[in-house]
């Protein structure tokens, strides 16, 4: 029987998959394990009566498991392999927080109004600490085989690339060459392919307000 998951429609267009990363990182785990799912878009802006019910918070992703609704990508991600070991998606717990600090810090960047204030360069650092770990320890964060940290990264990263190229006219460095084709791995996926945005423009949508009002 297919799992049922609440996501994040898209701003303007609620019959679209939306932007929202946690979401795409419960997508993309239940697709590389195959797990057959049915997708509830929830239209953010006015969310349906039902689902403010078994979920006062009105968060997503939001997931059902034995009769019980859960909420907060973490926990599920984790129920997630418990339910389904196979293909095994752990990472191991040296390797569970690389790349942690790169979604805060591009937030940072993102909203940042003053090219001086170090917010560039604290991205920066953090990219550079992911190149350094690809290039020893690579393709994926774990070596050859993609697991849970990249599941969560794959879809901040999107998100990355989307806003900071459309807001910002910025890119990751030329030089940070595993980066790039980590990124180009990850976003080239099967998985990926069906559980990001359905338009870039979502990504943009879902940043604009948190961009202009900063």
């Amino acid at each position: 029987m297919a799992i049922e998951i609440c996501v994040k429609a898209a701003t303007g267009a609620p019959d679209d998959l939306g932007d929202c990363p946690f979401s795409q990182r419960v997508l993309l785990t239940l697709e590389e394990k195959k797990v057959p799912y049915k997708t509830h878009l929830i239209n953010l802006d006015n969310k349906p009566e039902w689902f403010v019910e078994v979920n006062p918070d009105g968060k997503v992703p939001l997931i059902k498991f034995d009769e019980k609704w859960v909420s907060d990508s973490d926990v599920i991600v984790g129920l997630i392999e418990e339910k389904y070991p196979e293909p095994s998606l752990s990472t191991p717990s040296e390797f569970a927080s690389v790349g942690s600090k790169i979604f805060p810090k591009f937030v940072g960047f993102l909203k940042s109004k003053d090219e001086k204030d170090g917010t560039e360069q604290a991205l920066l650092d953090e990219l550079n600490e992911l190149e350094e770990h690809l290039k020893k320890n690579g393709p994926y964060v774990n070596g050859e085989k993609i697991s849970a940290v990249d599941l969560s990264l794959a879809p901040k990263l999107y998100h990355l690339k989307v806003a900071l190229g459309h807001f910002k006219k910025w890119t990751v460095p030329e030089s940070l060459t595993h980066v790039h084709d980590y990124m180009k791995s990850l976003f080239s996926r099967e998985s990926f392919e069906k559980t990001k945005p359905a338009k870039e423009e979502y990504v943009v949508a879902g940043w604009a307000p948190k961009v202009n009002n900063a």
